[in-house]
């Protein structure tokens, strides 16, 4: 046993089978079927056919899908007691298969992951990772239904968050999260070592966004995490979900308020350019004063939490209207960027280039 799945469900019929059938079926790179995982499936206060459904799938997993069906009180029985009741059950199935650096997964009920999920994050991790989070697709079917304004602003939505996420590949670098990779962090693919699960004291119980509330615990205490472009998972696209503040409420909002703000990460290009030049000049330095042995005693994570609120100022949320005037924009400036440096890539070079003043100056004028 290498690697345990947690699923949290409640009154999922109509996905899990797919969801099951998709994890039932993994197989190694080259191919071959992988028996070297097992799945937990936590049943959280369902009151459908959920439990007979699970059941069916047992002969396909031959052993390696354990059903826990409870009934959680109101205080536990949101996504991110669920979700961390059914981590904590699965790491404690590694730990007791002596498995200590064994993998720990999650995905959602309503998710498909692809035939090598569990490989592809098992190959990831041997890169010298603690965590790995993967990409999201919403289903092809479920996103053909939604209105067609909520599909042209996913778009926009989606390039601008590409540019950003490059920008911050220059302005600070991660040798452990090389470029390309993306930014999402969705409950649907999560991965880490149970030492690592351990370490942060488990999944934080949070009633909505418990997943951004693990990731930001492990960057806390500079745990490394890949978010590897390669490993994605469909997932669904309603408007109606399961956990009331989830993604099918955000969906449902925009649709009812077309001029609904954007995520937070969609932020002006000049304070998201000045939040990722100052994260990677306040990292370089903390870096540099650990190496030769000048302090530092707290993590980087901890540093940056101080020093962020300080340097950046308190962002107001983008409008959808302000996106293509950001996104013309940011295309100036990362072709000043690239122009200078090349491709995102070399880590260290590219991290000494930066201190360049009229490198960072060249690059502003895209943001004039």
């Amino acid at each position: 046993m290498r690697a345990v799945v947690a699923i949290p469900a409640r009154n999922e019929e109509a996905h899990l089978s797919t969801c099951l059938a998709a994890l039932a079926r993994q197989t190694d790179l080259r191919g071959e079927p992988l028996q070297i995982y097992g799945v937990l499936l936590l049943l959280n206060n369902c009151g459908d056919s959920s439990m007979a459904v699970a059941r069916a799938f047992s002969d396909e997993f031959g052993g390696r899908l354990r059903i826990v069906n409870r009934r959680l009180p109101p205080s536990q029985s949101h996504a991110g007691g669920a979700r961390r009741l059914a981590m904590d059950l699965a790491a404690e199935w590694l730990l007791r298969e002596g498995a200590a650096d064994g993998l720990l997964l999650t995905t959602d009920a309503d998710s498909r992951v692809g035939t090598t999920w569990i490989a592809q994050n098992l190959a990831a991790m041997t890169k010298g990772v603690d965590a790995v989070a993967g990409d999201i697709v919403l289903d092809p079917n479920d996103e053909s239904r939604l209105p067609e304004a909520l599909r042209r602003r996913g778009l926009l939505e989606s390039t601008y968050e590409r540019q950003l996420i490059e920008i911050a590949a220059y302005l600070d670098p991660l040798a452990h999260n090389p470029w390309p990779h993306h930014a999402t962090v969705s409950g649907a693919s999560l991965a880490l070592s149970v030492s690592a699960y351990r370490r942060i004291d488990g999944l934080p119980a949070l009633p909505l966004g418990e997943d951004k509330a693990l990731m930001k615990a492990l960057q806390r205490q500079d745990f490394r995490i890949r978010f590897a472009p390669e490993i994605k998972v469909v997932t669904s696209g309603r408007l109606v979900g399961r956990a009331e503040g989830g993604v099918a409420t955000t969906m449902r909002h925009r649709v009812e308020n077309p001029m609904a703000a954007c995520d937070a990460f969609l932020e002006p290009l000049e304070i998201a350019f000045k939040r990722s030049f100052w994260r990677g000049q306040t990292r370089a330095i903390h870096r540099s004063r650990r190496e030769t042995g000048r302090g530092e005693a707290f993590y980087f994570g901890e540093v940056w939490e101080s020093v962020e609120p300080i340097t950046i100022p308190q962002n107001t949320p983008l409008s959808p209207s302000a996106l293509p005037k950001n996104i013309d924009r940011a295309h100036h400036a990362l072709d000043r960027l690239r122009a200078q440096l090349g491709a995102p890539g070399d880590v260290e070079a590219k991290a000494l280039k930066l201190f360049a003043p009229n490198v960072l100056k060249d690059a502003l004028r895209g943001l004039q």
